[in-house]
């Protein structure tokens, strides 16, 4: 078989019009799943305690599992129990009439937060403890210390850490389709399908992927570069 060019570069074009949802999933599990994945390192770092023991069981069950079966899981096997409960008590609504791409806000939220928590934990270890003791001294509220004193530097160090994260997310955004989600994968897919061809849809999928990597670690190390001056201004 061989390769169609005219296919590859118009699926190229086609596949494109599937990146505004694509890159709509990936901003709206990042906006949730930051603020979380903080809150939950901040609790992971604490003395024994139920919450700490939770969400230890939280992080460990989701980055234990594929994601595959967590969309199968949410997608599939939630919304069927759901609707047996709202049947038995003749609830007017029905479940099935959700949009996909909230299923798909909830399984990649839950994905990243789980990652996040790790990334946040690893990098308020480095900050020295003293710093928020001494701004407490300095009459700053714990609030304001975190927010003045220990994010920013601890911002800096897991920067890199939340470049993988994202990037990894917007990879795995490609599984989307799997809940009938029109992301830049299932758009390609469909095209492919009038002649099977595959190849050049998924070397379309491939490259738009690559340029879409690029273009965020490119923006993660310029945003590096500017927080740095935190981590400079803390070692004075």
């Amino acid at each position: 078989m061989l390769f169609n060019t005219e296919f590859f570069i118009k699926t190229f074009f086609t596949a494109l019009k599937g990146l505004p949802v694509t890159l709509k999933i990936t901003l709206m599990a990042l906006i949730l799943s930051l603020p979380l994945g903080f809150l939950f390192a901040v609790i992971r770092l604490k003395e024994k305690s139920f919450a700490k023991r939770m969400v230890s069981v939280y992080v460990s069950f989701i980055r234990g599992t594929p994601i595959v079966v967590q969309i199968l899981v949410i997608y599939s096997i939630v919304p069927s129990i759901l609707s047996v409960v709202i049947k038995r008590f003749n609830l007017p609504f029905n479940i099935f009439d959700i949009n996909p791409i909230l299923y798909a806000y909830i399984v990649f939220t839950l994905n990243t937060t789980a990652t996040l928590s790790e990334t946040f934990r690893s990098a308020l270890v480095t900050v020295d403890k003293g710093q928020l003791e001494a701004a407490e001294a300095a009459g700053l509220t714990r609030f304001q210390g975190y927010r003045r004193i220990i994010i920013p530097q601890a911002l800096v160090a897991a920067i890199p850490n939340i470049c993988t994260t994202t990037t990894n997310l917007i990879k795995s955004t490609s599984l989307a389709f799997l809940m009938t989600v029109k992301d830049i994968t299932a758009v390609a897919k469909v095209e492919a399908a009038y002649g099977y061809n595959y190849i050049e849809a998924y070397l379309d999928i491939w490259i738009i992927y690559i340029l879409i990597c690029i273009l965020v670690e490119f923006a993660f190390k310029r945003l590096e570069k500017r927080l740095k001056v935190y981590k400079t201004a803390a070692a004075s």
